[in-house]
């Protein structure tokens, strides 16, 4: 009985080694995002479509512990160390990052999603232009507010490409306009802090008209906020991304409107490109070095639609 125990264990474990070492075969490509939200599930899920039409490749995607540069940093580095052969990042601070970010793409190379690293020795930008997103969001408020008002806005990382260029775009579209951004608060991602920036500007601005939330998880830290205080309804919001906070006012019309991404393209799109340059077609990095993934703005009108789209997606 103990040697066939013992024969078992060893037929087992030369299983596990045999698929361990193929695996180690494999290429592996990693997501690496900017901290923990549910913004990213649609990115998972475009990970897994992918995942299944590159059979030679180790598909993953990565959160960091903490919305922190260099925790980020050494997630990345950790990666390295374990020999993946590309990595895509959502840079959290890319200006204070360059010299690291350049670090690990002087070993592996490195793509940038969401929040691009212009200044660094990154291949390409695979996302939204997040100037043309907060152009968007401006348009938005404009149209809500035609009498104008003075917005503020909500963000997690305002260091970030992602956070600065949704903002100046946004105030580029409310040149000329009634409607102003007047302050932008930031928070590091952190859900307890956005909540209390949301409770913290309305009591020191009680007459606010217009709220803005520039992360996924921003707006619906402003719905339930406004919710707890009887403001809901009585304020304008403006949001950005699909969180299902955020869907549900925009249905029953507590929130004008969203502009939201396509991170389900970036994490397919974004691998399947990985792979091709790795494989050496280089054709698939643009002149430019940016695959711009559109955005779009859901209202009233779209939101069902929209909504239907995203569970096909996730469920996918």
């Amino acid at each position: 009985m103990r040697f066939r125990l013992a024969a078992s264990a060893a037929v087992i474990g030369a299983i596990l080694m045999s698929s361990g070492a193929y695996a180690e075969d494999k290429k592996q490509l990693a997501f690496v995002v900017n901290g923990a939200s549910d913004f990213w599930k649609l990115a998972e899920a475009g990970v897994k479509k992918a995942q299944a039409e590159l059979p030679n490749y180790q598909l993953s995607l990565k959160y960091p512990e903490q919305a922190a540069a260099a925790v980020q940093q050494r997630l990345m580095d950790d990666l390295v160390s374990a020999g993946v052969s590309a990595i895509m990042v959502s840079a959290v601070d890319p200006k204070s990052s360059t010299e690291a970010l350049n670090r690990i793409g002087g070993q592996v190379p490195l793509f940038t999603t969401d929040s691009d690293a212009p200044d660094t020795n990154r291949i390409a930008y695979i996302g939204s232009s997040n100037t043309d997103a907060g152009k968007q969001a401006g348009q938005i408020a404009v149209k809500a507010l035609p009498d104008g008002a003075k917005c503020i806005g909500f963000v997690g990382l305002p260091g970030a490409d992602n956070a600065r260029e949704r903002i100046e775009g946004m105030k580029a579209a409310l040149a000329g306009s009634k409607v102003e951004l007047t302050d932008v608060r930031g928070d590091d991602i952190d859900q307890t802090r956005a909540k209390r920036n949301v409770e913290d500007a309305l009591a020191a601005n009680p007459d606010i008209k217009c709220m803005v939330g520039f992360y996924s998880y921003n707006t619906p830290r402003i719905y339930e906020v406004l919710k707890e205080s009887g403001k809901l309804g009585q304020i304008t919001v403006i949001g950005f991304d699909e969180d299902p906070i955020t869907l549900g006012g925009v249905r029953e019309g507590t929130i004008a409107g969203t502009v939201v991404q396509q991170p389900f393209e970036w994490g397919y799109q974004g691998m399947k490109l990985m792979a091709k340059y790795l494989e050496g077609d280089k054709s698939v990095v643009p002149a430019g070095k940016l695959v711009i993934i559109p955005t779009k703005v859901i209202d009233k009108s779209n939101v069902d639609a929209f909504e239907a789209e995203l569970k096909s997606r996730i469920n996918g």
